[in-house]
């Protein structure tokens, strides 16, 4: 039996509207004979004629209507495909698995492939891979963004489920198919990612330039021929920002405010700021090289804010020591330059002014914390007792937290108990955060870092939090300190707090111990004052001498055990020449207290040999490597740590590396070594 096609839904409707109608004027004419015989046959007269001719009409026309309909479907299915494969974006259908089913005339002009190409999309475009396509997961949609013979694409693709098309198919068995297509679009973003690059080209930056050593390079000058050094500087800071379209202002005698466009500062990036070693050729006759430092502030939300970033990348540049450029940004801080050596300032204004403010804070409260960082070193513990002697002085309750010690320090710790009254000085975390209340000074001594204090718990449960390093400042810093005091020239913590302790209180005296902790951080971080060592480092451990601080007793302290000097002899001897210049060696001290001080030990040996430039001993202990870096002058190991995740000073400096082994840690280090030396940062 033929089935014949039968419509439904409102076109059925419509073309049984007139068969309803007739069915109404046959109600109207039994009313009409009700009312009146005459009208009433009169009426069904013309009512049996209106549904003949419906009828008729309705079973003449019906057949006609659907051989219309199924005609205009087919030309409007023709149409649609002719619209979709002339459509002037490139369109492409693919398989569940990526390959290529269809193509539009678009597609097969941008990737120049004829009519039929089947392959995987993949072949066209490798960055869309099988994970970047929806279906898995319940993904029904995706994009991402490809690049292709010089152009920007974003390729949007969209999961076409085919389960309704195989239930209704009269060639394909359901049995709960779950297949489906991929409709893939690709939009071209070019001129848009080209405006939005010149819009961002065109931004505001705000840069700041600062003369690092103006005051010393003049004095080393004679007064006739001063005026000329500062006319030479401006000139060469002057033409250099006039050469990448920018605006310079100078605001005061070494300070210059630069106005430029971020395209500039590409092009700065891109020279390595060439003018921080440009500036140092200004010489007429002036002993001292001038060194300038420069920070950005980019990418901020208002000028306002750019103005702030640079604020804040010119402190840290100047935190650092000076000599380097500082990029600031809402999401990174990058430095460039920092090669040179730190100019001692020979003023100890400074000094004096920082003393009387720390005088000033702790007076106002009754409780002092003094903390380093952990697992201090003799510096870190030998500048918490110079504070914690000035706590005294200043008649105030002082204690220092310590919560473990290395063996290198136990002999100090000792030493420092031995002194009536500073039994109970030292406590614990715990016992450090029971009295941290609104009445305490929290005091920060041989580290800028939250994340390496001692307890950085106790850093956001004291209001008055001061800060004393001499390690140059990242990009991680102690936030809202009431009082900062990083001084990356000083040669040791201990230096630093021994100058202050000294305008604290007219002829100060301090207890002998007390003097030979500080006296030996001095010792151990100028490793026996031969690296940065200056003039006011002497004149510190000359105050700490008349204070009674002996040389002997320090050093008898310090002095190793046989296993420690055995495992110190033994990475020397182990060391790898890399590159002719660069020793790396391991230390293994398993059976000594402290391997990661006998490294830095065996690091400070290795520069004793010809030809060495930087030593590096890593060791690993309780799950880290610790890398131990030195260096005498010709290489900052601070900045090839950096790239480690570590810091420290331009000679002097270590990081910590998690989850690799040593000899994949050997690999990182080498591997940062040769990208440094060739981008020319070594």
């Amino acid at each position: 039996m033929k089935t014949k096609m039968r419509v439904k839904g409102r076109l059925r409707t419509y073309l049984k509207s007139t068969i309803y109608l007739g069915t109404l004027l046959v109600v109207i004419d039994i009313a009409a004979f009700m009312i009146n015989l005459t009208a009433g046959w009169l009426l069904a007269v013309f009512t049996v004629v209106y549904l003949t001719v419906t009828l008729i009409l309705y079973f003449y026309n019906k057949p006609i209507i659907m051989n219309e309909l199924v005609s205009f479907a087919t030309e409007y299915g023709q149409i649609q495909r002719k619209l979709l494969r002339e459509l002037n974006l490139p369109y492409a259908l693919m398989d569940e698995e990526g390959k290529i089913m269809w193509t539009n005339r678009a597609f097969e002009h941008m990737v120049h492939q004829t009519k039929g190409y089947s392959k995987n999309i993949s072949t066209l475009f490798p960055v869309i891979t099988q994970d970047r396509l929806p279906g898995n997961d319940g993904v029904e949609e995706s994009e991402c963004s490809i690049e292709y013979e010089g152009r920007d694409y974003t390729a949007q693709f969209r999961k076409i489920p085919l389960t309704e098309m195989a239930e209704h198919s009269d060639i394909i068995e359901a049995n709960g198919y779950q297949g489906y297509l991929i409709a893939c679009f690709l939009f071209d973003e070019t001129a848009l990612h080209i405006a939005l690059q010149e819009l961002d080209d065109q931004s505001l930056c705000v840069g700041m330039i600062y003369l690092d050593n103006y005051d010393e390079a003049l004095e080393s000058v004679e007064e006739v021929r001063q005026s000329l050094l500062v006319a030479l500087i401006d000139r060469k800071v002057n033409k250099y920002v006039a050469g990448i379209d920018g605006i310079c202002r100078k605001m005061e005698k070494d300070k210059f405010l630069v106005i430029l466009r971020k395209k500039a500062v590409t092009q700065l990036q891109e020279s390595h700021f060439e003018l921080l070693e440009d500036i140092k050729t200004v010489n007429i006759g002036n002993e001292m090289a001038v060194t300038i430092s420069i920070g950005l502030g980019v990418d901020g939300l208002t000028y306002a804010q750019n103005y702030e970033f640079a604020r804040n990348a010119i402190d840290l540049a100047l935190g650092r020591g000076g000599d380097q450029a500082v990029i600031k940004t809402p999401e990174a801080v990058t430095y460039y330059g920092g090669k040179s050596q730190q100019v001692e300032k020979n003023t100890r204004v400074k000094a004096r002014v920082k003393a009387h403010a720390l005088r000033e804070i702790m007076t106002a409260k009754e409780n002092v914390l003094v903390m380093g960082h952990s697992r201090p070193d003799a510096d870190s513990f030998g500048s918490a007792v110079g504070i914690y002697c000035m706590a005294k002085v200043l008649d105030r309750k002082a204690h220092i937290v310590l919560d473990g010690m290395t063996s290198d320090i136990q002999p100090l710790v000792e030493c420092f108990k031995s002194v009536s009254g500073n039994e109970d000085a030292i406590i614990s975390r715990q016992q450090a955060m029971e009295l941290a209340d609104n009445n305490s000074v929290l005091v920060v001594v041989d580290v800028n870092k939250p994340s390496l204090t001692e307890c950085p718990d106790l850093l956001h449960m004291v209001k008055s939090v001061v800060v004393l390093d001499h390690h140059r400042a990242g990009n991680e810093v102690i936030e809202n300190a009431t009082l900062s005091y990083v001084e990356p020239y000083a040669s040791s913590a201990c230096e630093m707090v021994s100058e202050i302790l000294q305008y604290v209180q007219d002829n100060i005296k301090i207890h002998i111990e007390e003097a030979d902790c500080m006296y030996s951080g001095i010792m151990v971080d100028t490793n026996n004052f031969l690296t940065k060592t200056g003039v006011r480092t002497f004149e510190a451990a000359a105050f700490l001498r008349r204070c009674g601080a002996d040389v002997t007793r320090v050093r008898k302290m310090f002095r190793a055990d046989a296993g420690e000097y055995k495992a110190k002899a033994d990475a020397v001897s182990q060391a790898e020449i890399y590159r002719d210049s660069f020793a790396i060696s391991v230390c293994t001290a398993d059976d000594v207290p402290s391997p990661t001080v006998i490294g830095a030990q065996a690091a400070n040996e290795l520069l004793n040999i010809r030809g060495i430039r930087a030593s590096f001993v890593l060791t690993d202990f309780q799950g880290k490597i610790y890398v131990s870096a030195r260096s005498i002058d010709e290489v900052n190991v601070q900045l090839i740590m950096e790239r480690m995740g570590g810091g420290g000073h331009m000679n002097v400096a270590a990081c910590q590396i998690e989850g690799i082994g040593i000899d994949e840690a050997i690999g990182e280090l080498k591997k940062t070594i040769d990208e440094m030396i060739k981008s020319d940062e070594l």
